[in-house]
């Protein structure tokens, strides 16, 4: 293939995700990564084509630092290194764009790449994340950053979305994480984080500390007004916590995400029983029963396991991948409870096989269900507690959750209201009806998709309507049922 046509190919497949948003997904972050480096072999092409000296020595430089990368999809399973990804990508691309692009004449028909690079709000949204995964796992940036560290830089913009978002003992942690790091390469500098530190201790009210970081600003820089106004005004505080501390308070939900599960709980858990099902005596599950589980029993929970065969997960990846986009909240919008991104997969034959899989297992009508979701969680993957029912007419009478990935650490689903956590594994599905007997919302079924540490997950949704379900699935006119 020339030159030439091989840019157009690789530059249609950049620019089919002009404008979309890449942190809310880590596989949407892997597959900039796949991009980005075809991207590079294409331009090191036309380089040696035109024979343009001044790149090619810059070019191969930068396509070695994506050859030796690890794989992108295991790289994006650690957050804090998913976002130095992105990091890396938007600089990298915003490089090629300026100083390289221009230089190669036989490429000039590829247009503008500016719709390949990642938005500062991208890095903003990442950023957000591990402040997010931090408050929810108790972490201070030498926790989260075990595996992959970041420099002074890099914790410094996570330190300034904190900030912006008035967390302001996360912002201290990082700015002071971000001042043991700089170098003389760094382009923040020590007088800024100085002075956030400043700022961000006496937003939290600790008195010692804010005149500390205010004194050794004033000795680095005596003609800073600010900080000398700041020491004035600290002498007026009355409190005195301490900032290093991270709490120890948290909701039921956040307990639950951590893995602090009631013992009284966890002993009736492991009381419930399994066994093999036929769904009432299904004939397609007579010689192939479902492995059923119970979870819990009040709401009643059912986990299935091997729900899904290995080839059906990848194929309903494949097929949403190039439709994904930013999930929404109630279909009333974007929002940060929920950082995944989505799609309703229309008709597809594999599609249509686990609807038959899933009305077989439950016993239910899929011909009024919605079609099945498919989501790929982000940095700080989660959806906050929420109902999946909404209290209208044909509402969601049941949930059938799928889990196309397993996740090491996080991404469990819980259940706050009852105590509950059920923890991803790949090929099973977990099961429960939203709605009593008698048609109001069971609230004991407030849910939540716990923040992803460690992995990458991907689920299938398939919600259950109300209509079609009289015979299988009977109402009660009792106000108890």
């Amino acid at each position: 293939m020339a030159v030439k046509e091989l840019f157009m190919v690789c530059f249609w497949i950049v620019c089919a995700d002009a404008g979309h948003e890449f942190f809310s997904s880590t596989d949407q972050i892997a597959q900039l990564y796949g991009k980005t480096k075809d991207l590079l072999k294409v331009f090191s092409q036309c380089v040696d084509a035109e024979n343009v000296e001044t790149t090619k020595s810059v070019l191969p430089n930068l396509l070695l630092s994506y050859s030796n990368s690890e794989n992108p999809e295991e790289a994006v399973r650690d957050p804090v290194a998913a976002y130095r990804l992105l990091r890396q990508m938007r600089n990298d691309l915003m490089y090629i764009t300026k100083h390289i692009q221009p230089n190669l004449t036989q490429c000039e028909e590829n247009q503008e790449l500016d719709s390949m690079i990642p938005p500062l709000e991208d890095l903003d949204g990442a950023a957000s994340g591990l402040i997010r995964l931090q408050e929810i796992y108790k972490l201070h940036p030498e926790d989260i950053t075990k595996e992959t560290s970041l420099n002074a830089d890099e914790a410094f913009n996570v330190g300034l979305v904190a900030y912006d978002e008035d967390k302001f003992q996360h912002a201290f942690l990082w700015f002071l994480y971000s001042l043991d790091r700089l170098t003389e390469n760094s382009t923040t500098t020590e007088e800024e984080l100085l002075r956030f530190l400043s700022s961000s201790v006496y937003h939290f009210g600790s008195l010692s500390v804010a005149i500390y970081f205010s004194q050794r600003l004033l000795t680095l820089d005596p003609s800073n007004d600010e900080a000398r106004v700041q020491l004035n005004r600290l002498l007026h505080l009355q409190s005195n916590p301490d900032i290093f501390p991270l709490n120890t308070e948290s909701s039921n939900y956040e307990a639950l995400c951590r893995g602090d599960v009631d013992e009284t709980i966890s002993k009736r858990q492991r009381a419930l029983s399994c066994r093999y099902s036929t769904g009432g005596g299904n004939p397609r599950l007579m010689y192939a029963p479902v492995k059923e589980e119970v979870e819990w029993d009040e709401p009643r929970i059912i986990r299935y396991h091997d729900i899904i065969s290995d080839r059906e997960m990848e194929i309903l990846k494949n097929i949403s991948r190039p439709q994904l986009s930013r999930s929404e909240v109630n279909r009333d919008g974007i929002s940060k409870l929920r950082v995944s991104q989505s799609v309703f997969l229309s008709v597809d034959p594999v599609e249509a096989g686990v609807s038959q899989m899933i009305g077989d297992a439950t016993g239910l009508s899929m011909e009024t269900a919605e079609p099945l979701l498919v989501q790929n969680y982000g940095i700080g993957g989660r959806y906050e507690p929420h109902l999946d029912a909404f209290g209208i007419e044909n509402d969601r009478i049941a949930t059938f959750l799928i889990y196309l990935s397993d996740v090491e650490i996080g991404g469990a689903t819980v259940f706050p209201k009852v105590g509950v956590a059920v923890q991803p594994k790949k090929g099973s599905a977990v099961f429960w009806y939203n709605l009593h007997r008698n048609g109001e919302r069971n609230w004991n079924t407030l849910h939540a998709g716990c923040p992803v540490l460690m992995g990458n997950k991907w689920v299938a949704n398939k919600w259950i309507s109300g209509f079609g379900q009289e015979f299988r699935s009977p109402c009660s006119l009792s106000d108890w049922e």
